[in-house]
């Protein structure tokens, strides 16, 4: 019995160890999202998509850019995914798929509230869910949707600062 005792002290220590110095950590609390950069994926769908491509400009260094695709073989959607200032979900979302399907889709089944909402000279619907918010815009050829987790205040801050296909600054 005491040599099955130290053999498993022995081995214990072993894979403290390992965990120790071989497993690395993040001490700095920070957050597991890593930041990406997206300009060569939104260089490149803005030559390929029939619409004009929206990303945001002017956010704070606060707001961080998080994912990033383009399909050009389903819808032509664009994604492009943030945390917010405070930590919650923000996602750019366009497409050519049918509009409706499409909102309920990316929005996890929010539903039209009836109202619209004037921003950056551009007239978006409100779409409230359980978990999604959302915002919609069907201008120019394609289904613009601003979603996520974050407020009202933080969806309308990034639908404001939405450049369609570079034509801002």
């Amino acid at each position: 019995m005491r040599g099955m005792i130290l053999s498993l002290l022995v081995i214990g220590a072993a894979v403290a160890v390992i965990y120790t110095l071989f497993i690395p950590h993040d001490d700095k609390g920070g957050s597991a999202v890593k930041r990406v950069d997206y300009r060569v994926e939104l260089l490149t769908a803005r030559r390929a998509a029939p619409y004009q491509v929206a990303a945001p400009t002017g956010l704070p260094k606060t707001w961080k850019p998080t994912s990033v695709t383009y399909d050009g073989s389903d819808g032509h959607a664009w994604h492009l995914g943030f945390l917010d200032p405070h930590g919650e979900y923000v996602a750019v979302e366009q497409s050519t798929s049918p509009a409706k399907g499409y909102v309920t889709d990316v929005s996890q089944n929010a539903r039209d509230t009836g109202r619209t909402q004037e921003i950056a000279g551009r007239s978006w619907q409100r779409w409230t869910g359980g978990h999604y918010d959302a915002l919609v815009s069907t201008e120019g050829g394609a289904t613009t949707v601003v979603t996520g987790t974050a407020s009202r205040q933080d969806l309308t801050a990034m639908a404001a600062a939405l450049d369609f296909a570079g034509t801002k600054g």
